[in-house]
C-alpha cells in the first residue's frame, strides 16, 4: 500500500497563507489522481482539491481563486497552496490517492493529517 505523510500545517490569521505537502511512498506515485480533504470537528471529511495524471484538477467551489494543487512525480509529492485563508478553512488536512478510473479512495492510505488553524 502506498503510505501518505502530510505536513506544511499550522496556525496562521484570517487572509494568511500556508504550503500543505504530501509525501507518497510505495507504489508508483504518476499513475494516480491525488487528493486533499479536510475535516472539521463534528463535520463530515470533504474533498477539497484534486489532481490526475495529466495535470487536470479539481477545487471545492469555496476555495476556487484562493487554493492551488499541484504535484512533482519526480518528488513523490503533491501540494496545496493556500492563500487568502479564512477561518472556516481551519481543519485537519489529509491527502490521499485513488486510480484514475476509480471514485474511492484508498481506504489503506489515509494519514495523520496535517492541522489547520485560521484565527486571529
Amino acid at each position: 500500500q502506498v503510505q501518505l505523510v502530510e505536513s506544511g500545517g499550522g496556525l496562521v490569521q484570517p487572509g494568511g497563507s500556508l504550503r500543505l505537502s504530501c509525501a507518497a511512498s510505495g507504489s508508483i506515485f504518476s499513475i494516480y489522481v491525488i487528493g486533499w480533504h479536510r475535516q472539521a470537528p463534528g463535520k463530515q471529511r470533504e474533498l477539497v482539491a484534486s489532481i490526475a495524471q495529466d495535470g487536470s484538477t479539481y477545487y471545492l467551489n469555496s476555495v476556487k481563486g484562493r487554493f492551488t494543487i499541484s504535484r512533482d512525480n519526480a518528488k513523490n509529492t503533491v501540494y496545496l497552496r493556500m492563500n487568502s485563508l479564512k477561518p472556516e478553512d481551519t481543519a485537519v488536512y489529509y491527502c490521499n490517492l485513488r486510480p484514475s478510473r476509480s471514485t474511492i479512495w484508498s481506504p489503506s492510505s489515509w494519514g495523520q493529517g496535517t492541522q489547520v488553524t485560521v484565527s486571529s
